[in-house]
């Protein structure tokens, strides 16, 4: 298991992170979302030793990761970092061997990696020659090719078309299946809403949600209602500052009211309004659980 242990990091008067905790445990895939210079990737960083902690630490299997534990882990940096020159099966041999393994086992692993990324006709291509979503299998046939237990990649889905998509998913998902701990971060919302099953939530250097998407929608201090008043157009609502419309379509309105509202009422108004032919709970989707956990510092001075 990896454990984040009160991470806290400072460039100059910059804070990056601020007590930062959390775990992600074998098997499990791991979305860690935040806004823009929210200290996602700092703390990737200091998983690998780029960046040392002012305080805290990062342990693996209970103990303070150092260099042979590192060894066991892959990562796919948001700014990749591939030789542009090297023939594409070279340059994960040499990765592979970077970590340990022998050059015989590192050649076969590299063709294997090659062959379930779809590439093992390029394997005697520059990286250069590839296009941008190839290079991108290539980046994440890197972190892999040494079979880590651990994996952490950082924005692997960007500048993907649907097929390079459905690949790094496909991939994800079997390395997860076969026990490797799988962190990444991502702003599409909704592949990570399809992928993960935990989700961390990362604002201003601090955690401010973390757990499994079923259980962040069960602590969600809001409720998601669908109401559809016939002949209605959703004019039942107006004039009324305390409802959220988060959707109008027709005579359906997406509601968001607080859990200690009274829905017997609201449904006896819009019953007062017309025929109810819906009034119905919506499960939040994990871009409104985000921007409802983000909310309450996203008013603060940015500091990072």
């Amino acid at each position: 298991m990896l454990e984040i242990l009160d991470l806290a990091k400072r460039y100059g008067p910059v804070v990056a992170l601020d007590g930062t905790t959390f775990t992600a445990r074998p098997g499990r895939i791991v979305g860690f979302l935040g806004p823009n210079g929210a200290g996602k990737t700092t703390t990737m960083r200091c998983v690998f030793g780029l960046a040392r902690p002012d305080r805290g630490e990062v342990r693996w299997k209970g103990a303070v990761v150092d260099r042979d534990a590192r060894l066991r882990f892959g990562y796919m940096p948001e700014q990749r970092g591939l030789y542009p020159r090297m023939r594409v099966a070279e340059q994960l041999s040499y990765f592979a061997q970077q970590h340990g393994m022998p050059a015989t086992v590192a050649n076969a692993a590299a063709m294997r990696w090659l062959e379930r990324m779809g590439l093992d006709d390029r394997a005697k291509s520059k990286l250069e020659e590839l296009s941008h979503g190839n290079q991108q299998r290539v980046q994440l046939a890197t972190a892999l090719v040494h079979d880590p237990e651990l994996l952490i990649l950082d924005e692997p889905f960007s500048g993907l078309d649907p097929i390079g998509i459905a690949t790094m998913t496909d991939v994800v998902r079997e390395r997860s299946a076969a026990g490797v701990g799988v962190v990444f971060s991502s702003h599409q919302l909704d592949l990570v809403e399809d992928v993960c099953e935990d989700v961390v939530i990362i604002a201003h250097g601090r955690i401010v949600a973390a757990g499994g998407i079923d259980e962040l929608r069960a602590a969600s201090g809001r409720q998601h209602l669908e109401v559809e008043v016939v002949g209605s157009a959703g004019a039942w609502l107006d004039g009324d500052g305390e409802l959220i419309v988060l959707e109008r379509a027709g005579d359906r309105v997406k509601l968001l009211v607080d859990r200690s509202a009274d829905l017997d009422a609201l449904l006896a108004r819009a019953r007062q309004a017309g025929e109810v032919r819906t009034f119905a709970y919506q499960p939040p989707k994990l871009s409104e659980l985000f921007m409802e956990a983000v909310a309450p510092v996203a008013a603060e001075e940015p500091t990072r």
